[in-house]
């Protein structure tokens, strides 16, 4: 009589089964190559990363940087150029296959503004303007962030308190309502400054992570080693919490970007972020705002932008996570089960002819 095979054993062999692929696959490998290794098996993560790239190198390639002129004709500021399309239509066409009179991309493909100047060279431009501030936000909330997080989780104590009850003041007031005040003093003199000044406000999720992580970490077996080698806090923080910590605070900080882009974009387009001539894809957005029922082009291209931006650095936020936990663990296929079991069926019958020859 035959007996069917117990559900709960099935389930321990085909998890030990993946266990032991996993260790297969990282055996000899150090932390940061496992992290490597795990990243760039994302499919999200490398898709967004590649997507990122492809935009990173359109905006500063096509329209220049500074002194550095770009390939693309337009400035994006000129005033005098003819408005070839109806209303300022994009110029470009499809290709025959979905129906249009075969692809190219014409003097303007993203069309004309009313003053007839070229929209793919001020979305480039705004482009540039948006990844700028999104970065020294990130650097700058990052650095606050930790400062204060490591200090607080750390030391513990009255400076613990202190800190945090400063970090619950910052929280309190809505994010929305400091950068519109920051934006209206900051966002007249240069975008540099409203984005160093955005910065120095959205730290306190990330302080508050590490604080979390430093507070776990400061217990453990080799921090209590180094304290009893002498070690000085400043050499524990820096050589051995803070290496421990650094995945929380890149995941952190690259979601954090994420939303500052947002933040930088709603600002803009209520007014109080980005002033001309400098221009963002908020400032854009808000500025075209009038003509969205006859004109919608003005729109697509910058929302187009921020919403693969965002999307982008939120896939790379989500490899970046995966990477880093160890308890996430990557499904492997049904082939690499196959073959796992066939391998451990045979060393077991390896085993059972042994036993049986002695």
């Amino acid at each position: 009589m035959s007996t069917s095979p117990d559900p709960q054993l099935s389930a321990d062999h085909n998890e030990r089964t993946e266990n032991e692929i996993e260790l297969k696959d990282v055996v000899g490998l150090s932390q940061g190559q496992i992290v490597r290794r795990r990243f760039f098996r994302h499919k999200g993560a490398m898709v967004g990363l590649g997507v990122l790239i492809a935009v990173v190198v359109l905006a500063f390639s096509s329209v220049g940087f500074g002194p550095v002129p770009g390939w693309w004709k337009y400035t994006g500021y000129e005033t005098t150029l003819d408005v070839v399309n109806p209303g300022g239509a994009p110029t470009f066409t499809l290709p025959t296959w979905l129906g249009g009179e075969g692809f190219a991309l014409g003097a303007h493909p993203f069309g004309q503004d009313e003053l007839g100047r070229d929209l793919f060279a001020r979305v480039m431009h705004g482009v540039q303007t948006s990844l700028m501030v999104m970065v020294i936000i990130g650097l700058v909330a990052c650095g606050i962030g930790v400062l204060v997080g490591s200090l607080a989780g750390f030391f513990r104590g009255r400076l613990d308190t202190f800190l945090m009850r400063t970090t619950d003041l910052f929280i309190t007031v809505p994010t929305i309502v400091i950068g519109a005040v920051i934006g209206k003093l900051a966002g007249q003199v240069s975008g540099v400054l409203f984005a160093v000044s955005l910065g120095i406000v959205l730290w306190t999720s990330l302080a508050r992570l590490v604080r979390g992580e430093f507070l776990a970490l400061r217990e453990r077996e080799f921090v209590d080693a180094a304290r009893v080698a002498g070690a000085s806090n400043r050499r524990i923080i820096f050589k051995h919490i803070l290496p421990n910590a650094i995945g929380t605070i890149i995941v952190s900080t690259t979601l954090l970007m994420s939303s500052a882009i947002l933040l930088e974009t709603a600002l803009s387009y209520l007014g109080f972020g980005i002033q001309p001539p400098t221009i963002s894809l908020g400032q854009l957005i808000q500025m075209y705002q009038e003509a969205f029922s006859t004109r919608p082009w003005l729109f697509w291209w910058p929302g187009l932008f921020i919403v693969v931006i965002a999307l982008t650095v939120n896939f790379i936020g989500d490899g970046l996570r995966d990477a880093f936990d160890p308890r996430q663990k990557r499904i492997p296929s049904e082939r690499k089960m196959a073959k796992a079991r066939e391998a451990a069926a045979k060393q077991q019958l390896a085993a059972q002819s042994e036993a049986g020859l002695a």
